[in-house]
């Protein structure tokens, strides 16, 4: 899987930008600040209609234009397909696909894969639960079709149980409408339970080797699901927390509660971990992740790193460019300093100043 060109017009201090990238190692380089997040941002949309940072179509659109496009053309399996999305301030966004507009979004996921990281990312481990579920619905809903459309089916349905638990606490009579949400969060939720102990069941099986390279066999690292419930008893649990939840105008259990332990040496890093330690185990989470991605879609991603080097070591800088010399990678960065001093292959070059995308000379390119 190959990302070949990227145009954009009044996508985000983006006015007019067209760029061909290289199927190797691409550096965005330039100051904070003048566009080279935004490009990643761009490609992210560009295989998941949504931004990586949940930002909503308008904020996405230069501020004094109504609509934005991007248009990417991705080579998968030695066949070229466009992608075109078409944001817009006061109407929902328009995707097609060859030119033939899609009135699904699930049509859209399988033509191009990512894999961000940022250095947020970098945090996941020992941040709150909410970041962990955020990766693996982001990460779960391009891979599958179905868990993304019982994910949307879930939240919607969770929106509006606690609706009417809000209602409740005025109106008590309506207590005996809950039942028909509770149907709705056990269908969809058991699903995406079973989908995500599934998940990361796959992912444990790959991120303990890739671990042990990084940490240099001193450190064993396991990823365990906690569901907030068990899948075949969330209908009771809902029913016991019932009080509680009227009480409070939320729901207590299912899915949007759930978390991942990381425990290294049997210690949960979550909360005694070391800040290296969190560090190595969220490279590990995203590596692994790219082996899981290859062996699910028989194919490969195309990796998109935001700065991610600056907050690593020389030695899981090595690590990380050493990993993916095999795949698509597009990284930003502020300098070329590390990439000289460590003589990195490096393919294409592109220097980005105030939303202006400008390819170094191969002359230049070559350290």
């Amino acid at each position: 899987m190959i990302i070949k060109t990227l145009e954009l017009q009044n996508f985000r201090n983006y006015r007019n930008m067209s760029v061909s990238f290289h199927e190797g190692i691409n550096i965005l380089y330039g100051d904070n600040a003048q566009g080279k997040t935004n490009i990643l941002e761009s490609l992210y949309v560009s295989g998941t209609s949504k931004s990586h940072k949940g930002s909503k179509d308008r904020e996405m659109i230069h501020f004094d234009e109504e609509e934005a496009h991007i248009r990417t053309v991705v080579e998968r399996r030695e066949t070229d397909h466009r992608i075109d999305i078409h944001l817009k301030k006061s109407r929902s966004k328009g995707i097609a696909v060859d030119k033939i507009p899609i009135h699904r979004v699930s049509e859209l996921f399988g033509l191009l894969y990512t894999i961000f990281f940022s250095p947020e990312d970098l945090n996941i481990i020992k941040e709150g639960p909410s970041e962990r579920r955020r990766f693996l619905d982001m990460e779960l809903g391009q891979m599958d079709r179905i868990y993304l459309n019982h994910l949307s089916k879930y939240q919607r349905a969770l929106k509006q149980r606690n609706q009417l638990l809000k209602d409740i606490y005025v109106r008590p009579d309506l207590e005996e409408t809950l039942f028909a949400w509770d149907e709705q969060l056990v269908l969809f939720g058991t699903e995406i339970m079973k989908q995500r102990k599934c998940f990361i069941g796959e992912l444990n099986e790959i991120i303990s080797s890739v671990h042990s390279r990084i940490s240099g066999g001193t450190e064993c690292l396991n990823l365990s699901y906690e569901p907030s419930c068990e899948a075949d008893q969330m209908k009771d649990e809902l029913l016991r927390y019932r009080k509680k939840d009227i009480r409070t105008g939320m729901t207590s259990c299912g899915p949007h509660r759930d978390d991942i332990c990381f425990s290294v040496n049997d210690m949960d890093i979550r909360k005694y971990g070391s800040q290296g330690q969190q560090r190595t185990a969220a490279l590990s989470l995203k590596l692994a992740e790219i082996e899981l991605v290859k062996k699910r879609i028989h194919d490969t991603p195309v990796l998109l790193l935001d700065d991610v080097l600056s907050e690593l070591d020389s030695k899981r800088q090595n690590y990380l460019l050493n990993s993916i010399c095999d795949i698509q990678t597009i990284i930003t960065c502020t300098g070329l300093d590390e990439f000289v001093k460590n003589r990195f292959q490096i393919d294409q070059v592109f220097y980005v100043e105030k939303g202006t995308c400008i390819p170094v000379s191969d002359k230049e390119n070559r350290f």
